[in-house]
Order: structure tokens, then C-alpha cells, then sequence
């Protein structure tokens, strides 16, 4: 084997919903307001879920979608900022759930990137004969982390899970990784404390998202072989409208559709990639073999995407 795929996708969202309105009711704002500055409409709050059952069930999807069960896994990735607790990890914990038996497994916290970053790890892993077949997963409650008297936070976030299952393949369909990050912005965005707060310098990660991302975007391109304007989609993280429709104009990918799942589900840190290329896939929306850029951004301002074949 020569390289590693993404064989099947599947998400979750917690059933609760929370509107602008419903924002509204809580500080001063509303929809109009909203919808002009970051484009987010709803967004899905778990009330009784918790980040490894979120993972767990998204897990269950993409599985199943795969047509492989918990015991062909041998590698268990979870990409998440927001568990509460620091041991059992979570992906021991969606490894019990799941009843994989034996396999190595890990977090990853890179809040926004953790996604990519994640596939990236275990693309490496299969590629190196460390594992066969892994789980991706990416799992995020923000709300439980939101000051909801802020109004410059508590529009954003939203809850929810997404999955991938790779696997080894004759032909790489992960292309290589660009990653890295900007550690003297690192505190731009923030998730500290007893108990944890969200915050963030909204400015300042703007112009960052805005200037410097499509030129690394195209760096991840040109590793993958692939031209910008080949794209079949592109799937960013899901952190504002205003952010991510520029960098795909600056980027070139003029034939891309363009993920934009963040008007109904806001910004889910980790889990926005694979939950909104999940659902493009449900969908139908992107033909199979057709290249599709991933690229997560955030939190530690940490970056990294790759140039995958859809599945």
C-alpha cells in the first residue's frame, strides 16, 4: 500500500436548536445583525450529550456507511477542545463505546484544525504500517464553554460531531499536509479557566483568516497536484462567511462549491470540517474521485489542510 482514503463520512447534531432569535432573547442583538456580520442563522446546543457520545455516534454513522465494523479499526483519532475531563481521553472512551478492541488511541487538540490535523496523523500512521484501518473523528460542545452574556462569543458556537473512516489504499486519496501555526497569536483565541471561558480577539483573527490563509491554501494545492481552479469543493473551517468567501476567491478556486454549513450549524471548532463535508457527501453534492481541499484554521492560530479524493 502506498498510500491511505477516506472511505465513508457520517455526523451528528445534537435535536436542540438555537436561533438568532432565541440569541436574542439572551443579549443585545438580532438576526439582521447576525446573519450581516458572520453569517451564522442557527446553530445545534446538546443539552444532555457529551463530547465522547457526540464522537461515538457520528463514529457509529461513518461505520456503517463504510460497510466495516468497530473490531476492523485499529486507530482511534478524536480531534476536540472542549472535553472536560483529562483522562480517560476521548477516544478511549469512543473506543469503549464502540467496542473496538485494542487499538491505539489518542486526542488531539488544535481546537479549529484539529480535524485535518488528525487525518493527517493517521494518514501518516497507515502510510508508515502502524495501523490499517482508523476512526477520525472531530467532537466539539462549545456551549459548554460560552460566557451567554457575551454577545461577541455566543453567536458563533454551535455543538455537533463528525467522522471519517480511512483506510489503506493502492493510490494516496489523502494528499500531503500543509500545517503549521503562529504561536505569538497564539492566545488570540481562548478556551481558559476554572471553569473554562471561550473568548477571542475577533480583529485580530479576522485580518490573520483574511490575509494569510490562501496563500498556504495554495501551498497545500500545489502539493497535491492539483490546480485551484480543479477543485471540486472546498471545505474550510466553518468560522465566518466574511472569512471563508474571500479566501476562496483568493485562493482561485473559482469552480469550487464552497461549504457553508455554518448558517445552520455556527461554528463547531474542530468538528466544522468533517460535519460539513459529511453532509455535502450525504447529499450527493461532490462526485466520487473528485478532489476536494480541506483546510481547518483557529484556535492556537494553528492551520494545516490537505487535498483529498471524495469518496
Amino acid at each position: 500500500m502506498t498510500g491511505s482514503q477516506i472511505v465513508a463520512m457520517g455526523h451528528y447534531q445534537p435535536a436542540k436548536v438555537l436561533t438568532n432569535d432565541d440569541i436574542a432573547a439572551l443579549v443585545d442583538t438580532n438576526d439582521a445583525w447576525i446573519q450581516s456580520r458572520v453569517g451564522i442563522r442557527t446553530r445545534h446546543i446538546a443539552e444532555t450529550e457529551t463530547v465522547d457520545e457526540m464522537a461515538a455516534f457520528a463514529a457509529e454513522k461513518a461505520l456503517s456507511a463504510s460497510g466495516l465494523t468497530a473490531g476492523d479499526v485499529d486507530l482511534v483519532v478524536v480531534a476536540t477542545c472542549t472535553a472536560v475531563d483529562r483522562s480517560p481521553s476521548m477516544a478511549a472512551r469512543v473506543a469503549a463505546r464502540l467496542g473496538v478492541g485494542s487499538p491505539a488511541a489518542y486526542d488531539i487538540n488544535t481546537a479549529c484544525s484539529g480535524f485535518c490535523y488528525g487525518l493527517a496523523t493517521a494518514d501518516h500512521a497507515i502510510r508508515a504500517g502502524a495501523a490499517s484501518t482508523a476512526l477520525v473523528i472531530a467532537s466539539e460542545k462549545l456551549s459548554e464553554v460560552t460566557d451567554w452574556t457575551d454577545r461577541s462569543t455566543c453567536i458563533l458556537v454551535g455543538d455537533g460531531a463528525g467522522a471519517a473512516v480511512v483506510t489503506a489504499s493502492d493510490e494516496p486519496r489523502i494528499g500531503p499536509v500543509v500545517w503549521g501555526s503562529e504561536p505569538e497569536m497564539g492566545d488570540a483565541v481562548r478556551i481558559e479557566g476554572t471553569p473554562a471561558v471561550f473568548s477571542q480577539e475577533g480583529q485580530s483573527v479576522f485580518r490573520w483568516a483574511t490575509t494569510a490563509l490562501a496563500p498556504i491554501a495554495r501551498q497545500v494545492c500545489e502539493r497535491a497536484g492539483v490546480d485551484p481552479a480543479d477543485l471540486a469543493a472546498v471545505v474550510p473551517h466553518q468560522a465566518n462567511l466574511r472569512i471563508i468567501e474571500p479566501f476562496v476567491r483568493q485562493l482561485g478556486a473559482t469552480n469550487a462549491i464552497l461549504a457553508r454549513d455554518l448558517v445552520e450549524s455556527g461554528n463547531t471548532s474542530a468538528a466544522s470540517v468533517p460535519l460539513a463535508l459529511s453532509k455535502l457527501l450525504e447529499r450527493g453534492e461532490i462526485p466520487s474521485g473528485a478532489p476536494v481541499l480541506l483546510f481547518g484554521f483557529g484556535g492556537g492560530l494553528a492551520y494545516a489542510g490537505q487535498v483529498i479524493r471524495c469518496p
